[in-house]
Order: C-alpha cells, then structure tokens, then sequence
C-alpha cells in the first residue's frame, strides 16, 4: 500500500495494489542438500522436496532468506554428483599422469590440497618423468648440433625437441586443479538445484563414453609412438617409454575437454526439454524463474569451464599449432624426393595433431551453441498468448538474460575456443609454410651445387 497526492481533492490517498515481491536470483548461494532438509517445517515427498520450493532466490514461500544462505556443507551424508561420477575414469587417469592431484573429501566435495596423497604421488611422478625427459632432452640437442645434412632434415630434427615440451602440463595444471576442484563443485550444486526445480537427478548417460575414452586414448597414442619409433632415423627404444607417457598427457587433457563440452551440451538439452514440459502443463511466473536460475547457474559454469584451464589449453593449442606446422612442412618438403617410409610418422603426427586441436575447437563451439543459442530458440518458441502477464514477463526476462550473459568457452580472456580458432590457426599455418618453402628453395641443393662446380672446372 502507497501513498500519493491527489491534485483534486487535494489530500493524500493510498492505493490498494500492493507492490509486487521482488524475486531476486542468488547465482553465488550454494543450495540446501536433500539430506539436509528433513526438517519439521519442510515437507518432502519421496526423500525429494517439492519443486516449488526453490532454495536459492528470495520471494518463494516457504523459504526464506536466512534458508536461502543455509550452506549445504551441514548435512552428515556426503553428496553425490552424477557429473563427477560420468567424467572419473578421465580423472583417475589424469591422476595417475600426474596431472591432476586433486582430493575427495569426505563430505563429497572435491579439493586442492598441498600436503595429500595424491599431490604428493603427482610430485613424485613429476621428478621422475622429468629426469628421464632431460637424458632425451640432451641426446636430442646433440643430435640437432651435430646434423650437417639439408634445412628440411633440420627441422624434422627440431620436432622430437618439440614433443618434449608437454611435460609442462603437468605443472601448469597443478596450479589450476583449484580452480578445475571449484567447477566441480559448481556442478554438485547445479545438480542440487535441478533435483529441487525438476525433482528428478540428472540424468547424463555419458559413463560408457568416458569409460571408452580413458581406455582408448592411451593405446592409441602408445601406437601412435610405436609407429614413429619404427620409421624414424635416430629413434631408439629407450625412448619410446616417456614419449608415450607425454602423448597420452596431451590426449587425455583432450579427452577432459571433450567430456567437460559434452556434459555442458546434454545438460543444456536436457534443461531445454525439462523446461518445455514444465510449461505445457503448468505455467506460473515462479516456474519460468526457477528456470531462468538454473540457465544462469549453466551459464556461468560454462565460463568457468574455460576459465579453470585457460593457461593449460592455451599452451597445448601453441604447441598443436606448431607440431602441425613442423609436420606438414616435413611431409610437404619431400615431395621432390618422394615419400619414404620416414614419412609414415610424421603423417601419422600431422593427422593426429589437427585431429586433437579440431575436436577442441569444435567441442567447445558445440557446448556454446547449446548452452546459448539453442535454449534461445527454445524460448522464442514458447507460446505466450495463454499465459498470464507475470509468466510473460519472466519470458522476456529469461531472453533478456541470454542475451546478456555470455556462455561461450573463453581462455582467460586469451581468446575464444570455436571453430573461429580453427580456422584462424589454420590460415596462420599456411603463411607459415609458404615461408618455410620459399626459405627452401632458395637455399641450394648440395646436388646441384657439386654440379654447378663441376661444369666449371
């Protein structure tokens, strides 16, 4: 009820509308837990409370905004996450690389801690990989000192220095495993939420992919090094162990990458259709908003998956760009000669290399489009003219902040991860090559020299 002048009867009058709630989204609250909220004063069907009641946002009965902060950390039962337990065989190999050290808690958070089992297994692994990269290391270095053969033989030569250079994936990650322990957690929350709007868990289906994923990519890249041993001058045995173990740390980080844009892309489905069946049946301006919460929560996870590897992925989409450039210009330089069997690893290098920084782009690229643009369609499909005007407005709201708020991958503000990037790294690669071929031409054959200076003796 307000007050306000009436220029007529010259008094003061109240109106009897009363101000609608201001229903105000908490994107930063983590949410009660199920197991927390057997309460008295809460009523749960099912061991799930109803979908009304939404634990994060302000002007919902029955909660209220001292239950909105309540941290689910109180609960006794540790919580569950469907997304960590989709993505585990990823994690545990990462772990077993030494890459990833991060902790399971006992309340089912995931943490970075310096004095752990696991960070201390990473370390260890570190120092031993380490000391054995540096004996290859410097027998290479050697070899590329004492090479006295063609520009092209030099450069293939400088491509086993570059292969060592993803060792230090391993302590880029340890210094953003905090960062990757909080997007999991984010998740766990998300989850939670959803379970509270949709009342059912969320469903991904995406074990048997990362299972198959975390079982593949270490053979492959295992056979990958074999094939390279077996073609290549200068390749000896010992070596082989530790180039495998650095092929498959560049692999697996790509195979994280794949499963964090595929759960981003199916959740993003998922809430789409979930929100599509909550209004054919039911169409009140608080569902709308519950969903719109959810987005929101979606959205910034999908700018915090970019965020939590930024340093990672940009190093490993620098060292793709080169490995490719290398390759290439060594495959495209013996053109002249023909193709021998030497050339079987450095195809097998080109393919694989532009296969991993593709698969990247488009994943990313993909997870955006679904977290944004379709959901956007999605909205503009909704039919607004049998709802009321509160359920209306927060349609519009809800394409407003779309529209607003971002939802595509970016690296720390480095760059955008699309298939915009693809491209651009692929027409970088070209100039890069024709240099490198002009570079070659112009420096005489060791043939055609001994010719020239035999006409005229």
């Amino acid at each position: 009820m307000s007050l306000f002048f009436n220029a007529e009867t010259m008094r003061f009058e109240h109106t009897l509308q009363e101000p609608k709630p201001n229903r105000n989204v908490f994107l930063d609250v983590r949410p009660i837990s199920v197991e927390n909220e057997a309460t008295p004063g809460h009523s749960i069907i099912s061991g799930l409370q109803a979908p009304h009641a939404f634990n994060n946002r302000i002007g919902f009965p029955p909660i209220t905004p001292k239950e909105a902060f309540v941290s689910g950390a109180t609960t006794g039962s540790p919580k569950t996450s469907t997304v960590y337990e989709s993505s585990k065989p990823i994690y545990m190999v990462l772990r077993a690389l030494g890459v990833l050290p991060y902790t399971r808690l006992a309340k089912g958070d995931s943490a970075f801690v310096l004095a752990s089992p696991s960070m201390f297994y990473c370390a260890s692994f570190f120092m031993l990989i380490t000391v054995y990269i540096a004996f290859i290391a410097l027998n290479r270095i050697e070899i590329v000192r004492t090479l006295e053969g063609r520009f092209e033989e030099s450069v293939i030569a400088y491509l086993f220095i570059v292969n060592i250079l993803p060792i230090l994936i391993i302590p880029i990650m340890w210094y953003e495993t905090r960062k990757i322990t909080s997007v999991m957690n984010g998740w766990a929350d998300f989850e939670t939420v959803y379970r509270k709007t949709a009342g059912r868990t969320l469903e991904l289906q995406l074990r048997t992919k990362a299972m198959l994923v975390a079982a593949l990519l270490p053979i492959l890249c295992s056979l990958s090094v074999a094939v390279t041993h077996l073609t290549m001058v200068d390749f000896k045995l010992p070596q082989v162990i530790p180039y495998c173990i650095l092929d498959t740390i560049t692999y697996m980080m790509g195979g994280y990458w794949y499963m964090t844009c595929e759960t981003l892309s199916t959740t993003a489905k998922i809430l789409a259709e979930d929100f599509q069946q909550a209004l054919r049946h039911v169409g009140p301006a608080a569902k709308v908003s519950e969903y719109r919460s959810l987005w929101l929560r979606l959205s910034k996870l999908s700018r915090n998956t970019g965020f939590a590897t930024c340093y990672t992925f940009t190093f490993i989409c620098l060292y793709l760009f080169f490995i490719i450039t290398l390759s290439i210009y060594g495959l495209m330089s013996q053109i002249s000669d023909g193709f021998g069997v030497k050339d079987i690893g450095l195809a097998v290098t080109a393919f694989c290399s532009v296969g991993l920084l593709f698969y990247i782009c488009d994943e990313a690229h993909y997870a955006s489009f679904n977290v944004r643009t379709n959901f956007q369609k999605k909205l503009l499909m909704v039919e607004l003219s049998w709802m009321n005007t509160d359920a209306q407005t927060e349609i519009n709201m809800f394409l407003r902040a779309t529209e607003m708020n971002p939802s595509s991958i970016n690296l720390g503000g480095f760059f955008d991860v699309n298939r915009t990037l693809f491209k651009s790294l692929l027409a970088t690669m070209v100039t890069y090559l024709v240099v490198l071929l002009q570079f070659q031409i112009s420096i005489p054959d060791e043939s055609s020299t001994m010719m020239v200076g035999n006409s005229t003796f």
